[in-house]
């Protein structure tokens, strides 16, 4: 029966399509083809949960009461886990029955916000290049977009001075990330004390995705939100166990910050989920407990990572600076070539998977990303295929001059 009667809502035609979803197309076709594909698309860490999460997800499983629905809240000895480790790791006090909130990992939550707090027609600013979910939840809910445009010149840090008086009267949120998925980059402290200063003088719901912090090199301490003085007042902080600790496929996040804003997002969830399976934020639990010591296994091990692939990409032309943070690269392009172009070239010709910069918005054009996810090895045959296919900064150039 042709169903061509039955239309898809107007928010699904407001969406540009979503780079992954067609990646994984691409990568289905280049398998078929007998291609062994090095896949540094998604920020999909390698490598299974810590030990002692993944024994406490076995432990908690033979729990019956685990086996039922849990509290839309969240577990109370999770939101406590949670207000613990922002307590040791920023100093930041919050109060766990109502300042943090478990979330099916941090872009669930971050989309549904928009739902909860976005009208349509209402304004909301967003940095471009961005992840995905700080503009799709928005369009979703019929959100006007203000893009803001960020560059390599300024760092891809936000300008706030850019930003005209008529745009931030009618502003309601704004969606901002540092460490920066994808660029990488990162915000002095100073930057977070003029947002909130902006957010509170405009009145404008800041929300800043931490998903990154973790993640942190060379002695840097990327900045919360919520260390700010006031920011707790307008503003809330999302964070995901999916990095750090190797648990994307287990989708569990959260949000901390202001209870009232948590509230409204909670009131929203209530309608659509019934929260994360309660053996797993047990062992979500865990992994926030876990000594220090782990994290800084984690950060070496993507930091020699983020090193090997610098040296290697610089004999090949170019220039990278040494993220911060993350566990990404973020690359230009060949001259002459689109974020797109350069990417399925480089599919096709290596079997390597990179993910192209308009991805993740207009200003994202001209760079890829590359997801450092591989051991070693793979990443010296990613180098390998490079210079065998001829793909390199300097000579792409040559070839389009």
């Amino acid at each position: 029966m042709d169903l061509g009667w039955i239309a898809p809502a107007d928010r699904l035609s407001a969406l540009p399509p979503y780079v992954f979803a067609r990646l994984d197309e691409l990568k289905a076709k280049a398998r078929e083809q007998g291609l062994d594909l090095i896949d540094l698309g998604m920020g999909n860490p390698d490598g299974l949960a810590p030990q002692p999460v993944i024994e406490a997800a076995t432990a908690a499983l033979q729990v019956a009461g685990n086996h039922g629905y849990p509290p839309f809240e969240g577990t109370a000895s999770f939101r406590q886990a949670i207000a613990r480790w922002y307590e040791r790791r920023y100093g930041v006090v919050l109060n766990p029955d109502g300042e943090a909130l478990p979330l099916i990992g941090s872009k669930e939550g971050l989309t549904h916000l928009a739902l909860a707090y976005v009208n349509p027609g209402d304004l909301v600013l967003v940095p471009s290049p961005a992840y995905p979910a700080h503009f799709r939840g928005p369009l979703i809910a019929g959100a006007r977009l203000h893009q803001l445009f960020l560059s390599d010149e300024r760092d891809w840090l936000i300008d706030l001075s850019a930003i005209s008086e008529r745009t931030a009267r009618e502003a309601k949120l704004f969606y901002f990330n540092y460490p920066s998925n994808p660029t990488t980059a990162t915000a002095p402290r100073e930057f977070f004390e003029e947002i909130v200063s902006f957010a509170r003088h405009y009145k404008i719901l800041l929300v800043h995705d931490l998903c990154y912090a973790e993640l942190a090199f060379d002695g840097y301490q990327p900045t919360s939100l919520l260390e700010i003085p006031g920011a707790k007042e307008i503003g809330v902080e999302f964070h995901t166990l999916s990095k750090t600790y190797n648990m994307a496929g287990w989708r569990v996040g959260f949000a901390v910050g202001n209870e009232k804003i948590l509230q409204g997002l909670r009131t929203l969830k209530t309608n659509l989920d019934y929260g994360i399976f309660a053996a797993i934020q047990s062992a979500a639990e865990t992994a926030l407990n876990l000594p220090d010591r782990y994290v800084g296994e984690v950060q070496e091990r993507y930091r020699q990572r983020r090193d090997f692939l610098i040296q290697g990409l610089g004999e090949l032309g170019w220039t990278i600076p040494k993220p911060k943070a993350t566990m990404y690269l973020w690359i230009p392009c060949p001259p002459g070539q689109s974020s797109t172009d350069f990417a399925l070239d480089t599919l096709q010709k290596t079997g390597v998977v990179l993910t192209p910069g308009n991805a993740f918005g207009e200003a994202g054009e001209g760079f890829v990303r590359v997801s450092l996810i591989a051991e070693h090895e793979r990443l010296g045959e990613v180098l390998t295929r490079f210079r065998d296919a001829g793909i390199g900064f300097q000579q792409q150039a040559a070839l389009h001059s």
